[in-house]
């Protein structure tokens, strides 16, 4: 279900010119300011969303604002429900079916991967992590064997060359594994 929403994330190199331009963005226009981070090598990584417009005319100011400092920044417009619903937090199972786990070396790759993957199949994102300790991103999920393929292989499909560490579907994963991943 797509939620009608955007989600825009802008990675700077500087981590004075990322607080310079996360305050821009947020009184630039009506967005929600979902996570700011330090990450590895100072960088900085402002996460935002709202409606697609507003996230056009916040990531633009603070592109603007951060000038030659930006990294990368991207706009996801119309994200998938569960996308949002899995931010940056877990969202609990009762049971996992098949699971599966795209890795990536970039923040803002595990938030595309998260989002061709719901869109791609019927699957419960569990979590997608667009922060992780060195900069990098995950998203986990669990479904039906099949489903859990085709939405990993969509993920991965969305992931830029060179920015794919890892993807993994496990089948039929021990109980044990929910305690760790699903609760």
């Amino acid at each position: 279900m797509l939620a009608n929403i955007a989600i825009g994330m802008l990675e700077t190199n500087s981590i004075a010119k990322g607080i310079e331009a996360s305050d821009a963005m947020c009184k630039m226009a009506q967005v929600e300011l979902v996570k700011v981070s330090i990450v590895a090598r100072g960088k900085y990584i402002i996460l935002i969303k709202g409606p697609v417009g507003e996230v056009e005319s916040s990531l633009r100011a603070g592109a603007n604002l951060a000038g030659k400092t930006v990294v990368d920044q991207f706009i996801l417009r119309n994200v998938h429900q569960q996308v949002l619903d899995s931010l940056e937090k877990r969202v609990p199972v009762a049971a996992l079916d098949a699971y599966g786990i795209i890795e990536t070396k970039e923040a803002i790759a595990a938030v595309r991967a998260a989002d061709a993957a719901a869109k791609a199949a019927r699957v419960h994102l569990i979590e997608v992590k667009a922060v992780v300790g060195g900069g990098k991103g995950y998203v986990a999920m669990t479904g039906e064997v099949g489903a859990v393929r085709t939405a990993v292989g969509a993920g991965i499909a969305e992931v830029p060359e060179g920015m794919l560490v890892s993807h993994v579907v496990i089948p039929q994963p021990d109980v044990q594994l929910l305690k760790t991943v699903g609760a």
